[in-house]
């Protein structure tokens, strides 16, 4: 493990030993409760110092007062006393397993909504309104500087009460202190506002009433950008000469460096770079603000790989690397390098689902691993069944290779039915779509794990009743997923699929129109598609925006590429008709809201109406099976055995999963999957 040494050596800011340079930064899950970080937060976070994290970050975005609330997203409050006892249970879990633990405090000003919790105006150095959250704020007086600075002091104290290990304050993504350094959102003309030295002026207020109340001995950090890539933004000399000065003063110890801001919808993805970016994209603006600083520079944004890691290491680049999604897709990432595993490790492909997920009110979830988050009832780490079991699983998408991979982790037996050549499923569909090919990571680990680990992988085989039951199992899954629903409309046979097209079985035509029902990323990444190859290409949707259901880390990216290509974008439409005239083909789409309907002369149709399941050997195998197929739901969410199992008398349980079940995505697949077989 030469290759990645620089990583495994610790590091020390003033009287904290870290026990290696890979950490996990301050990110909002959505997993506190009544503001504070309880036993979900804290099993998430201490499964990653179980992994081997030197340091992990919690609370991304956490309150210091009462007009910055803590309700979106589920995110902590640290504005009261009551915090600090769950920051030292917090701290005991975490430093058990030999990791460090600090926080995030920050003031959103502007960067959130006045209508939730206190219902009080957002606040900011001018009344510019924040393009995302839409909010007009209150330009800041006298005693809103006074008040918001024994804040964040007082926050800071209860952080060194509550036994974190120190904290940083978030001067990113365009909260309260960097609307301050920023000439786009400051335009005051009082000493706050104009040049530079006065718009750092309110920070250095700040971090210097967090010293007079924490001391020296106390680890206190920033996290800034180093370019906010906007017009009239921060430049990156102007962001330099921010750290510069921070430092010099001793007023941080640590600078936690990003690209990028998060005003609008497309800066804010830009920030939380997905597959569609290169790895590391902006690490070269942490290396330029740590040839300047005298303090340790920390870096987050799409490191995905140990590589990548520890060359930005060991070339000087930074003193830590932050690798956040990296440890929601695998915890144990540097347990699983130090004990020379580099294969084992389950890497982040960028999908964005975690974060996406977020955005839309709901927790952070892992595109690929069940787990995380759910660390109270799902296991990372399978140990033996105290009864070994045959297992035939059928079908090598995500859902079937999970459900292998379990069991035989478990010390089942374990016979794994493809009827392709190829593992992998609809994920190989997917991944032909452009920007979207780092998905095939998922299938690409899973079925290394399964080859690894013994399954009887048997390719180019379709599983029939006899096949299986000459195999003489105790449980079967059927994981067979889904093919493309071909519709309800009149017309439907002269259409074709977005799987069709992306698998190659039909050439785009000069004009088509793409009409998609779901909503996700099958139809928008088609349409890409369609375009990149030279197609005039209309995408249609019922839905009153394209891609509705894209979360914001990627929808975002997908209307840049969809705008860039000149696809033509139509929502607030059904397709309703399509008939031949002469060698074209005629759409009838209509509106949704006025009823008027409107026609279309294209080469093509392609559609994306979702999947239905394949099912039929299943319901074969139902009668012939112990449990006529039912999966008990109660056992099922409530995390327990399923209870008709075979008891060595003879015969087997059945069970389906995935999209053999009903259209739904790759995390439900396997998810369904892990929570079956964790306890069989």
């Amino acid at each position: 493990m030469a290759a990645f040494d620089a990583l495994l050596k610790p590091l020390t800011i003033k009287g904290l030993t870290l026990r290696n340079r890979v950490m996990s930064t301050s990110h909002a899950p959505s997993y506190g409760s009544d503001g504070k970080p309880k036993e979900r937060y804290q099993l998430y976070h201490a499964e990653k110092a179980k992994g081997g994290i030197g340091l992990t970050m919690f609370g991304g975005s956490s309150s210091v007062a009462v007009d910055s609330p803590a309700t979106p997203w589920n995110q902590i409050s640290v504005a009261d006393d009551s915090v600090i006892p769950y920051f030292k249970e917090f701290a005991d879990r975490v430093h058990g397993y030999g990791g460090a633990l600090m926080i995030q405090l920050t003031h959103m000003g502007r960067r959130t909504k006045w209508d939730l919790e206190n219902w009080l105006p957002t606040v900011a150095p001018s009344p510019k309104r924040e393009p995302a959250h839409k909010s007009v704020p209150k330009a800041m007086e006298s005693e809103d500087f006074v008040r918001i600075t024994k804040a964040f002091a007082a926050a800071a104290r209860r952080c060194k009460a509550g036994g974190l290990d120190g904290f940083e304050v978030s001067c990113a993504h365009g909260h309260l202190i960097d609307q301050f350094w920023s000439p786009s959102v400051n335009e005051r003309t009082d000493a706050y506002g104009g040049s530079l030295e006065n718009r750092m002026r309110f920070g250095i207020e700040v971090f210097e009433a967090i010293r007079a109340e924490v001391g020296q001995d106390y680890v206190v950090g920033m996290r800034m950008s180093g370019d906010e890539l906007l017009e009239n933004g921060l430049t990156n000399e102007d962001c330099i000469a921010i750290a510069k000065a921070y430092s010099e003063r001793g007023l941080i110890d640590f600078v936690n460096v990003i690209g990028g801001q998060a005003r609008d919808h497309l800066a804010h993805a830009i920030s939380l770079p997905n597959m569609a970016f290169p790895v590391a994209p902006f690490l070269h603006l942490a290396s330029g603000i740590k040839r300047e600083v005298g303090v340790p520079v920390f870096h987050a944004q799409r490191v995905t790989d140990i590589a990548t890691a520890a060359r930005a290491v060991e070339e000087g680049h930074t003193d830590m690397v932050a690798m956040t999604r990296a440890h929601i897709a695998d915890p144990y990432l540097v347990s699983k390098l130090m004990e020379g595993r580099v294969d084992d490790i389950r890497q982040c492909v960028g999908a964005g689902y975690c974060i996406d997920r977020i955005y839309e009110g709901k927790d952070a979830l892992c595109i690929q691993n069940a787990a995380t988050g759910r660390e109270s009832r799902m296991p990372h780490v399978h140990t033996p069944s105290p009864k070994k079991r045959k297992v035939v699983v059928v079908g090598g998408g995500p859902g079937g290779l999970e459900a292998a991979r379990v069991a035989v982790e478990r010390g089942h037996e374990v016979v794994l039915f493809e009827a392709k050549a190829q593992l992998g499923g609809q994920i190989n569909v997917a991944a032909k779509a452009g920007w979207r090919e780092a998905i095939s990571g998922v299938a690409r680990w899973l079925g290394q794990q399964v080859e690894k680990k013994g399954v009887d992988i048997r390719l180019n085989t379709k599983a029939t009743a006899a096949l299986i039951e000459a195999e003489m199992p105790e449980i079967v899954v059927i994981a067979t997923g889904g093919l493309p629903n071909d519709g309800d409309f009149k017309g439907k046979d002269l259409v074709t699929t977005t799987w069709d097209i992306l698998e190659g079985r039909v050439d785009p035509a000069e004009t088509v129109l793409l009409f998609d029902r779901m909503g996700q990323h099958n139809g928008a990444s088609t349409a890409e598609f369609l375009a990149r190859r030279g197609a005039m290409v209309e995408l249609a949707t019922q839905d009153q925006m394209i891609g509705e259901d894209i979360g914001g880390t990627n929808r975002p990216v997908h209307l840049r590429e969809l705008y860039k290509l000149g696809v033509m974008l139509t929502p607030n439409h059904d397709l309703v008709e399509v008939y031949p005239e002469g060698n074209k083909r005629i759409v009838v789409l209509r509106n949704d809201y006025t009823l008027e309907e409107e026609e279309r002369v294209v080469d093509q149709i392609v559609v994306e109406l979702g999947t239905l399941p394949v099912d039929q050997l299943y319901f074969d195998l139902k009668a012939r099976s112990l449990n006529k197929g039912e999966l008990d739901l109660d056992a099922f969410t409530e995390g327990r055995i399923q209870p008709k199992l075979p008891n060595g008398a003879g015969g087997f349980a059945l069970f389906r999963i995935g999209d053999a079940v009903a259209g739904r995505n790759v995390h439900a697949a396997i998810y369904d999957a892990a929570r079956l077989m964790k306890d069989i």
